[in-house]
């Protein structure tokens, strides 16, 4: 049997939906929150010379018009009715020029500050790591250049909490750019975990460091400031802090070295059998216990807030009882088209080449501003929204958060539930009563008895409530949170109640009761 290859014109109509560029822009600005908006309009402008920012508002009222020794022809109204359009689009953006750390109005060369150097000028100094706190003042104590040697070969294994791990027990995360490592704390180590971690932080020094010379440095790294750095697991770091206290006792020593775990777990019963202590006496020795610094590290690099900026205020209205509900304009710039690149676009005599860049350029502007005007306008409908449904929170608190998804929103709304969740990702909104995500206002939940929606996070509130207001010394079990719970009409099973103890922290009763 023989076989033809063959390539043969053919024509097919078939439908396909495709995002545009404009489109695919107009989705990422509506992602962004308010911080990462303002940096990608300075980015924007960096990048684009026909975008500028506008300092007076009233600078953009003036409509081009064509020049009166030119014939007014179709290419020509047509680029003046898009200017038109933009201008308004500009007008229509509530950015505010006063807040900008930088140059304000044309970006003349002449006039303009480097922005990059502003920005960096503005940025917070980096600072100090634990290794570089720790190598200062290694390089002040007084030892033999062997010794020397291996506390430096030790304060690299040491990682940002202060603690010494080895290799196979570190998970790798990012931080700047660089992969660090981290790792659960261990509460003890045995003695051939220990034998194992010296090995390997002498090994990884060539030649190979003396065991002898490495406990030497071991002893006089852990005297180092912040008091508990170098511990190879939790009971060596808090040891060591004991051990720089004047006001312990023997008894701290041993609850730490032998019932550390049942400290966790409130068995005070079972350490007073063991210790042949008091309850009382152990209550008050864990007092001092308690005070130790389990991330002794972390005091030198504590853990990097985020900055929160609300996209969304909330405020109460000056007269009713009702909200007022507006965006916030942070530090972004006010936008326009420049009226220079302009009058050169409009130049017929000019340069095609050069008019087919700027061309291309007022578009991109365009669509950059049209972008963010579209981000404003389904964040503040959204918000509305989201003001009116949640109404009883704002007046009442988290525990009258009811149902809302974000599907029903987008029925309503008539665009795909993932339009929702970009308007309201990494968006705040701020309240009387505080700022939240925007995202926390969409909940799922359940209905009690007499069929009134209730969301899983004021459940949450309930049970923290409840939890809130019992007997220390006769703290509440699960099961009677679920009989409290009913008792509001609000059907909850015990699972449940035990999975939002755990989201929020709240070990168990036996772990709660006082003594």
């Amino acid at each position: 049997m023989s076989q033809y290859l063959a390539m043969l014109p053919s024509q097919q109509m078939r439908l396909e939906q495709r995002l545009t560029p404009q489109l695919i822009q107009s989705m990422e600005i509506l992602q962004l929150p308010l911080l990462a908006l303002e940096a990608r309009i300075r980015e924007e402008l960096e990048l684009n010379p026909v975008l500028e920012e506008q300092e007076d508002p009233t600078a953009s009222q003036e409509v081009a018009q064509p020049a009166e020794d030119q014939p007014q022809t179709e290419e020509s109204q047509a680029e003046a009715e898009s200017f038109e359009r933009l201008d308004r689009m500009s007008r229509e953006l509530e950015f505010d020029p006063g807040d900008l750390p930088y140059g304000r109005g044309s970006r003349e060369p002449s006039g303009e500050r480097d922005a990059k150097l502003d920005a960096m000028a503005n940025t917070a100094a980096r600072g100090e790591s634990l290794s570089e706190h720790l190598r200062h003042q290694w390089a002040l104590v007084d030892v033999d250049e062997a010794v020397r040697s291996a506390g430096e070969a030790i304060i690299d294994w040491m990682d940002d909490d202060g603690y010494l791990r080895r290799e196979g027990e570190h998970r790798p995360r990012r931080d700047n750019g660089k992969t660090v490592f981290t790792t659960p704390l261990t509460i003890c180590r045995n003695d051939e975990d220990v034998e194992r971690l010296m090995e390997e932080i002498a090994s990884s020094r060539t030649p190979a460091i003396d065991m002898d010379v490495l406990d030497e440095a071991l002893a006089s790294v852990q005297s180092l400031e912040p008091t508990g750095v170098g511990g190879r697991d939790l009971v060596e770091c808090l040891l060591i802090q004991l051990d720089a206290r004047s006001d312990t006792e023997p008894l701290h020593g041993e609850l730490v070295r032998s019932h550390l775990e049942n400290l966790a777990k409130n068995r005070f019963p079972a350490i007073a059998k063991a210790t042949e202590k008091s309850i009382e006496e152990i209550k008050a020795a864990l007092l001092l216990i308690s005070k130790l610094n389990h991330h002794p590290g972390l005091i030198i690099r504590p853990n990097d807030v985020p900055r929160v900026s609300p996209d969304i205020m909330v405020d109460y209205a000056d007269e009713g009882d009702g909200y007022t509900i507006r965006l916030t304009r942070g530090s972004s710039p006010r936008l326009r088209i420049s009226a220079h690149y302009r009058r050169i676009l409009e130049d017929k005599t000019g340069d095609k080449k050069v008019r087919d860049f700027i061309r291309s350029r007022v578009e991109a502007a365009g669509a950059i501003i049209d972008a963010i005007h579209y981000r404003r306008e389904r964040l503040l409908e959204l918000a509305k929204v989201v003001v009116d449904r949640q109404r009883e929170f704002f007046d009442y608190g988290p525990q009258h958060l009811k149902v809302l998804r974000m599907r029903d929103l987008a029925e309503e709304f008539e665009c795909d539930p993932s339009t929702i969740s970009r308007t309201v990702d990494g968006k705040y909104l701020q309240a009387p009563r505080g700022i939240y995500p925007l995202r926390m206002f969409f909940t799922g939940g359940t209905s009690d008895e007499s069929g009134k929606s209730v969301s899983w996070d004021s459940l949450k509130a309930k049970v923290k409530e409840i939890i809130s207001q019992e007997d220390k010394s006769d703290p509440m079990s699960d099961d009677e949170i679920v009989k409290k719970l009913s008792e509001t009409s609000v059907p909850i099973a015990r699972r449940t109640v035990a999975k939002y103890r755990a989201q929020l922290n709240i070990p168990s009763a036996r772990q709660r009761r006082r003594y």
